[in-house]
């Protein structure tokens, strides 16, 4: 886990620019609020609300993630003076809490934007119960959210957007969408509900003061996840993440006994680590939200350690919910997401492939480039749903090492078409005519792969090939296909069980 944070691989420092970048424009957000002479309340509500604007905003375009922080206010604050009116009135307020969670989730169905403006939506709600926020108190939180926005996006578009020098994200093209309840999105959201419903029920009989602890528990172990295994892996490591971040909240927040600049600094410490460890580690993350909801309480005044222990208490309760809920409501199995996610790996090495080889024959208008991205994005989606199989933990020892030679097979795919693309790129490539005779037979392969079909003898061939010294495109080709053709091992073994059981 350590290994996963300090030597995961910062290609361009953009995990560090982002936490950064993340800490200042919070930093300016809280700066703005209290020159504008808001209330400590307010100046929380407007940083959580930057927090959020930078973390969740992930659309492909600088121009996109412009709009969408945009329409952030457009959801946030009609659930903001819902979530006020309601706090006398405990059952419409917990069934109005309910009904956000299930529309944040259905939301992703309408891709990046969605996902933000849901994320945004049900936090909300979750902050409106964590600062007790009140009906008089909105005119002010209004304004400390606007100033937070403008703030943290005049850093983020304007005085370090460094997202104008790298080529557009690409967001992975989900699996083919159903209809009705055999919808993913429509699945989750039901979910969730049900997963906050427990949590809700469950963290009020806990406490009922911090109940919302434990329904915040439960949202996020839904956010980025498809599969019941992701979810009880990532509310395992939701729960260790808080309990180490307790841990360390006994040793560097409670001290501090609220202290402002102190306990200012670990919330600039909290933030960076979210923002810098989110996409490695979940463990991690969730130590350093842990540290940075410490640190907050510690700001106003009522942290102890029965306070932390309460927290863990209810991360318990909430990451409960959500694992009952996605193994009895509506489950989307494992083995059904992997299957797709890798399917759209390997035809998009075909597509990578083609376009590479286009390229070399002279097309201007094939790019290899974007293919590629697209090819890093389906990766990462594959590592996430196989992530159950390959956790320490998991029993299945063997389809543990056949999982594990899936994700290096198709990492291998991954090296050898960054190599042919680089190849293409140089103009004075030739274009080989056996180039033509090897895509055809990627994409042979990759048919048989995913039809569940015998490995060709014209295939299987190139594994028994000499690693001779030949032309640098067609020695990736001949790499990639080899690759191709171990993956038919872990992947078409007959009479055994699939990758991962249903």
């Amino acid at each position: 886990m350590l290994k996963r944070v300090f030597v995961a691989p910062d290609p361009g420092g953009i995990r560090w620019r982002f936490a950064s970048r993340a800490v200042i424009g919070i930093s300016l957000a809280v700066v703005v609020c209290g020159l504008a002479g808001h209330s400590l309340v307010a100046a929380i509500t407007g940083g959580l609300a930057a927090l959020l604007a930078l973390f969740t905003v992930t659309d492909t375009t600088v121009r996109g993630q412009a709009i969408t922080t945009a329409l952030l206010p457009a959801v946030g604050f009609p659930v903001l003076a819902l979530a006020a009116s309601l706090h006398d009135t405990p059952v419409l307020r917990d069934l109005a809490f309910l009904a956000v969670m299930g529309l944040g989730v259905y939301a992703r169905r309408w891709g990046p934007r969605g996902h933000s403006l849901g994320v945004f939506a049900f936090m909300t709600f979750f902050i409106s119960q964590f600062l007790h926020t009140e009906v008089h108190q909105l005119p002010q939180l209004y304004v400390a959210v606007l100033l937070s926005l403008a703030a943290s996006s005049t850093v983020r578009f304007g005085v370090w957007c460094y997202e104008r020098r790298l080529p557009p994200g690409v967001v992975p093209p989900a699996p083919p969408a159903a209809r009705g309840l055999a919808r993913a999105t429509t699945r989750q959201a039901i979910q969730a509900a049900a997963g906050g419903a427990f949590a809700l029920a469950a963290g009020q009989l806990l406490s009922g003061e911090r109940w919302y602890w434990a329904v915040g528990a439960t949202w996020w172990v839904f956010v980025n996840t498809t599969s019941r295994g992701e979810t009880v892996v990532r509310s395992f490591r939701r729960v260790l993440g808080t309990l180490i971040g307790m841990a360390a909240g006994l040793v560097l927040v409670v001290p501090l006994e609220g202290a402002p600049v102190p306990s200012a600094l670990l919330v600039a410490i909290g933030v960076f680590g979210i923002f810098y460890t989110a996409a490695v580690s979940y463990t991690w993350m969730m130590l350093s939200v842990t540290v940075l909801a410490g640190s907050l309480y510690g700001l106003l005044g009522v942290l102890d350690a029965d306070l932390l222990a309460l927290r863990l208490a209810e991360t318990g309760i909430g990451a409960l919910g959500a694992v009952l809920a996605v193994l009895l409501v509506l489950p989307i199995t494992t083995h059904a997401t992997t299957e797709a996610w890798i399917e759209k790996a390997l035809r998009c090495v075909h597509d990578c492939t083609q376009e590479a080889a286009a390229r070399l024959a002279g097309s201007e208008s094939a790019d290899p480039a974007r293919r590629i991205t697209e090819l890093e994005a389906i990766l990462g989606r594959v590592r996430l749903s196989l992530a159950p199989l390959v956790h320490p933990f998991s029993p299945l020892r063997t389809r543990k090492g056949r999982a594990l030679q899936v994700v290096a097979l198709l990492d291998n795919c991954a090296r050898e078409i960054r190599g042919l693309a680089a190849v293409a790129a140089d103009p004075e490539a030739s274009h080989d005519v056996r180039l033509a005779a090897a895509c055809r037979r990627v994409e042979v392969a990759v048919e048989s792969l995913t039809t569940q079909q015998t490995m060709p003898a014209e295939v299987s061939a190139v594994v028994d090939l000499p690693h001779a010294v030949v032309e640098p495109a067609l020695a990736h080709l001949h790499s990639l296909e080899r690759a191709l053709a171990d993956l038919a091992h872990p992947l078409q073994r007959a009479g055994r069980a699939p990758l991962l059981g249903a």
